[in-house]
């Protein structure tokens, strides 16, 4: 690996200090939090603007926000993104962490799909494919999408009146039972499903969000009841979640999943 450049690392220290606060930044503020040079801060910044990274805030001297080019590079970058690879990428690293089934999906109707697919090395595992779609109530994945709707979208999905079909003995099918369910996932921040779609699997999943803050998937990892406990739960919980808020980060968003 090459040598990393001072100047360059020095302006795209600048440049993500104005993803903090409300976007503006003025040069003494710029050098009081890097701790430059007050010389270097100026020719900096002045290089900036010169190639509109950074604009002067109108009725503000001194002060900038961002320009128009790093927007560019953004919508570049967004063009580029694929929920499937990307998915799949992440989905690889955390089941080579845990050694478990790990899948990206995503809502579609009352169903879940799963997009993104990495398999366990374990003799006993889960056993599912890519393209797989199974009902939303049953799945970790599938609630916790559910738990991201506005009530309106979910009383459209899923009436309050209709009755909901049972995978297994252990799967959810009151409307009212699962609305408990569902406020629950979205104070936890994560969604946990035991035998409800596979009488011999449970699982955990967290949220994955785009660009705009909104939840468009959600990565869960599986787990064969024979390796599930309290204590494996808590750690697969900090994986799912490192993990979704891995691929949310990949797709723009800023800060953590949920």
């Amino acid at each position: 690996m090459g040598r990393l450049v001072p100047a360059v690392t020095r302006a795209l220290d600048i440049l993500e200090l104005f993803l903090e606060g409300d976007g503006t930044m003025s040069a003494p503020e710029i050098t009081r939090k890097l701790g430059l040079p007050r010389t270097t801060v100026h020719e900096l910044v002045t290089t900036l603007a010169a190639r509109n990274y950074l604009v002067p805030l109108p009725g503000q001297p001194g002060r900038y926000r961002l320009g128009v080019r790093p927007y560019q590079l953004g919508s570049r970058y967004a063009e580029q993104l694929d929920l499937a690879a990307e998915g799949q990428q992440v989905a690889r690293a955390v089941a080579e962490t845990c050694d478990e089934t790990v899948h990206v999906a995503i809502l579609e109707g009352t169903d879940v799909i799963y997009i993104a697919k990495v398999d366990s090395t374990h003799a006993v595992r889960m056993v599912s494919a890519a393209g797989r779609r199974l009902p939303a109530h049953c799945t970790s994945v599938g609630k916790m999408l559910l738990a991201s709707l506005r009530p309106d979208a979910l009383d459209a999905r899923l009436p309050e009146d209709r009755p909901m079909a049972a995978m297994t003995p252990h799967s959810i099918t009151s409307p009212h039972e699962l609305r408990r369910e569902l406020a629950a996932i979205r104070e936890r921040g994560i969604a946990v499903e035991q035998r409800e779609s596979n009488p011999d699997v449970s699982c955990v999943a967290a949220p994955v969000k785009d660009s705009a803050g909104q939840v468009v998937a959600a990565l869960s990892i599986s787990v064969p009841m024979i390796r599930w406990s309290e204590e494996r739960l808590t750690e697969l919980t900090e994986l799912a979640v490192k993990g979704a808020a891995e691929l949310s980060e990949r797709l723009g968003h800023r800060g953590r999943a949920l």
